[in-house]
């Protein structure tokens, strides 16, 4: 049951990827800490809008990232600017407008927020028919752009670089309606860690270089063991920090195969507690996701993104070396030869560190929510009029 006496802030998200979600809950983390006569709600437009198209729809992206990753990027680049087809690909989302417009009249929101594209898109068509009159906000999860988020009555779009704005301008959204907040992230990543306190609780040595690798809860950085075998080649022992996610089987299988490995290794599955992870490694291999690449900027943690997948990992991945925030593999070849370097070398490191410090926004969940706030007051605001 939702709280009568407050105002609503609907969020809209789905699990495609963990990134959408965070986003979400960073958010509603947000309003939760600043603003007492508000009620955060977070939908999960699989369980909600598109109970039957999401399997699918999921099922479909991850298939073909895994099995024909050439085609993929194909359609993401086909698709990237407004084109006929990418128009008809976004209507076939617009079949959960009833379901949305029923939550809606429900709910009762004072500003509607969106952190999945086709959640966005759903919000503009019921604004465009007149069904609805709410502020729509988006937020753009990844350091790009693309059709998929633009939508002609969304009011707000909020976003975790100046080139993303730059973009949206390029392709006819008007400035006013961009504001450079930075990727929200949850507060967690923000707070200052002990890191000798972190080190027992994990029972690690706060002396050895700590490698952090993430991506293998849908298998992407595990596809291959041979990744992982291929860091026995390396003289330095070191400690390793292996996040599965949700992938029990590669867990399994990494255990099995890592079981005489010269390194220091902690096997983990799904973790609330990444920032934990984050706050005690010197770098971090991963997938370039926009939310997990954000919270680790907010830390100050160093990046090694390893064989990017086509569309906005590749773009993101970009982003991030363009402005030297991280370091590339494309290959396990590369992957070898990038950490030995840095494990001799701290150099690399620390200028990535330093710059971090000019890209970070530890404040973009609170600058997100007060456009946020300004949107649903604007609201209220034509309300008295």
């Amino acid at each position: 049951m939702y709280d009568k006496s407050k105002d609503k802030i609907l969020i809209l998200s789905a699990t495609f990827g963990d990134g959408h979600k965070q986003v979400a809950r960073a958010i509603s983390e947000a309003v939760d800490y600043t603003l007492p006569d508000a009620e955060p709600i977070i939908l999960d437009m699989k369980d909600w809008v598109h109970p039957y198209l999401y399997p699918v729809s999921n099922y479909v992206y991850k298939s073909s990232i895994k099995k024909f990753p050439q085609v993929y990027s194909y359609l993401y680049r086909k698709t990237r600017v407004k084109t006929v087809f990418s128009t008809k690909l976004n209507s076939l989302f617009s079949i959960g407008m009833q379901s949305m417009l029923e939550i809606i009249q429900r709910v009762k929101p004072m500003v509607v927020v969106s952190t999945y594209p086709f959640a966005a898109g759903i919000i503009s068509k019921l604004k465009e028919q007149g069904l609805i009159d709410i502020p729509a906000v988006t937020i753009i999860t990844d350091y790009t752009d693309h059709s998929s988020w633009i939508h002609p009555f969304t009011d707000q779009y909020l976003v975790g670089s100046s080139q993303v704005k730059d973009r949206l301008i390029s392709v006819g959204v008007e400035e006013f309606k961009i504001k450079h907040t930075g990727i929200p992230i949850r507060q967690r990543f923000i707070e200052k860690q002990s890191r000798e306190f972190l080190f027992k609780k994990y029972r690690m040595n706060a002396n050895k270089f700590t490698i952090l690798v993430m991506g293998g809860g849908d298998g992407f950085i595990g596809k291959g063991l041979s990744t992982f075998q291929a860091l026995e080649s390396i003289s330095s022992n070191l400690q390793l920090i292996i996040v599965c996610g949700r992938n029990k089987k590669l867990k399994e299988q990494l255990k099995h195969e890592l079981k005489n490995s010269k390194h220091d290794i902690l096997l983990m599955g799904f973790s609330e507690n990444i920032h934990e992870l984050m706050a005690i490694s010197d770098v971090m291999i991963t997938k370039p996701g926009g939310v997990t690449t954000a919270e680790a900027l907010a830390m100050e943690l160093p990046l090694l993104i390893y064989n990017p997948l086509p569309g906005q990992e590749e773009d993101n991945a970009s982003f991030l070396i363009q402005s030297g925030l991280a370091l590339l593999a494309k290959t396990k070849n590369d992957l070898i030869f990038n950490i030995q370097s840095v494990v001799h070398d701290s150099k690399p490191l620390m200028l990535m560190k330093q710059r971090t410090k000019q890209h970070q926004k530890k404040t973009s969940s609170l600058d997100a929510l007060d456009v946020i706030v300004r949107m649903s007051n604007r609201e209220q605001k034509q309300e008295i009029c």
